[in-house]
């Protein structure tokens, strides 16, 4: 083993207290930022770190993630990770007065931490070098390589498949071509709201289909028919969920009620989350194969410059997408298609897949639980990577935020009707992990949830 990689190892080996992916990364990045460790050097290997501290090859691979965006080391194919130099300062985020701009964390969209996705370097190389046929007339849908990756991976066997553009391209194309205009969609609430402004922009009418731990609640789907819907869109794995994911059970006596419905939607499986689900949630497409299709979402996984989702199930819906996306003409690029192929089916992208998942779900349970001790009730699914916190007026608590330069979400605007709790909709990946400035963020959250807003004219 080289000198400057058994430096980090005996720096390793010496850590008291946790061994977290902050806290090696914080270590080695002290051995950088004070000369011990050189531009050049070569950091050991993800297994070999893991082994020393004890800890899961995600946690170190999270770790590695975090030095390559403050600036500390790269990634090179087949060079490993190297050490560029001292980077910023090593210094708490919380800076020297406890706080940190909060514009600057993305708590309204649901932007990935970017730090915690794999380096796409060897992906996207390893996608163009398994594109033998580059620039070659005829369109393939899905490559061999994507197909093969996913196959294994999906709830029900599809009959057909396709790849998109992200994983919202993907829904709207889907929603799309099961509906014309003027025709009613059922849409699981809280939904995506971009998703129910497209609605409303393409003339599509929606209604809500409530939902409790399990999954659609039986007695409003069995209302929703009533009004004839043309398709269901659905969340499995609930990625904007306030509770729990689609279980085993409710998706059977889901099936059963629309076998017996006299007419049979369309059924759309949103898989927003993707990679990113803590697990496979249950599906339709078992009991309803010639009337499902999922769409599967890879970008707050690996990056949204994979630009590739997928789409499996109904041959005849599946083939309405494919004519919905430019008439037949689109195709996604067999590049873009192999790279997430590999990524799929790469063991480093799982770890980092891992960390993220974790991290995630640390990240959750940390806010709502500095939540709970300023006396709110905060809620989120399993897999969901945003959290509902129940305030007293939405308006006064989004105006009373934005104005300490914290951005959330409305959560009115994830809902077709009228919802009977005002709510706010925090994004939780990019929440922070010091417990001061979580205990920060959830004060400030209190102060806001009871705050009034009175409007008058001048």
């Amino acid at each position: 083993m080289a000198d400057d990689q058994a430096q980090i190892i005996s720096a390793l080996e010496g850590m008291t207290g946790p061994r977290t992916a902050e806290t090696v990364g914080r270590a080695v990045a002290s051995l950088i930022h004070d000369g011990t460790l050189r531009p050049g050097s070569r950091l050991p290997t993800v297994r070999q770190v893991a082994h020393v501290c004890g800890v899961s090859t995600g946690t170190i691979v999270a770790a590695w993630s975090t030095l390559r965006r403050d600036g500390f080391v790269e990634t090179r194919r087949r060079g490993g990770t190297m050490v560029l130099g001292a980077g910023p300062s090593i210094r708490n985020e919380a800076g020297a007065h406890g706080s940190i701009d909060w514009s600057a964390r993305d708590l309204l969209s649901g932007s990935p931490d970017y730090a915690m996705q794999p380096d796409l370097s060897a992906a996207l190389l390893a996608g163009l070098s398994s594109s033998h046929e580059l620039n070659r007339p005829g369109r393939e849908y899905i490559t061999e390589p994507l197909l093969s990756a996913v196959q294994a991976h999906w709830p029900f066997q599809a009959q057909a498949w396709t790849a998109a553009g992200g994983g919202s391209e993907g829904l709207i194309l889907a929603t799309e071509a099961a509906a014309s205009a003027g025709g009613v969609v059922a849409i699981e609430e809280p939904a995506m709201p971009g998703f129910l402004d497209t609605l409303s922009e393409l003339n599509i009418q929606p209604v809500g289909l409530c939902r409790d731990s399990e999954g659609p609640l039986i007695q409003s789907l069995q209302e929703v028919l009533e009004l004839e819907p043309v398709a269901l869109v659905l969340q499995p794995e609930g990625s904007y969920a306030m509770e729990g994911s689609l279980s085993t059970a409710r998706a059977a006596d889901l099936a059963r009620v629309l076998m017996d419905s006299p007419t049979r939607p369309w059924i759309i499986e949103d898989d927003g989350v993707g990679p990113l689900a803590v697990r496979q949630a249950a599906s339709l497409g078992p009991f309803l194969p010639d009337h499902t299709v999922r769409v599967r979402s890879y970008c707050k996984a690996y990056g949204v410059d994979i630009r590739t989702c997928v789409i499996g199930g109904s041959e005849q819906l599946v083939a309405a997408i494919i004519d919905k996306r430019t008439h037949g003409v689109a195709m996604n690029s067999r590049i873009l298609q192999n790279t997430l192929a590999h990524l799929i089916n790469s063991d480093e992208a799982k770890f980092a897949v891992a960390a993220a998942r974790d991290k995630y779900r640390t990240r959750r349970e940390r806010l709502i639980s500095a939540l709970a001790r300023q006396g709110l009730r905060a809620q989120a699914g399993d897999n969901s990577l945003v959290l509902w916190v129940e305030v007293s007026d939405e308006n006064s608590a989004l105006i009373s935020l934005a104005r300490k330069g914290i951005v959330v979400g409305s959560g009115s605007k994830s809902f077709i009707g009228k919802h009977s709790r005002a709510l706010l909709r925090v994004a939780i990946p990019q929440l922070p992990d010091e417990d001061e400035l979580v205990e920060e963020l959830a004060t400030r959250i209190a102060e806001a949830s009871c705050s009034r807003n009175r409007e008058y004219l001048a």
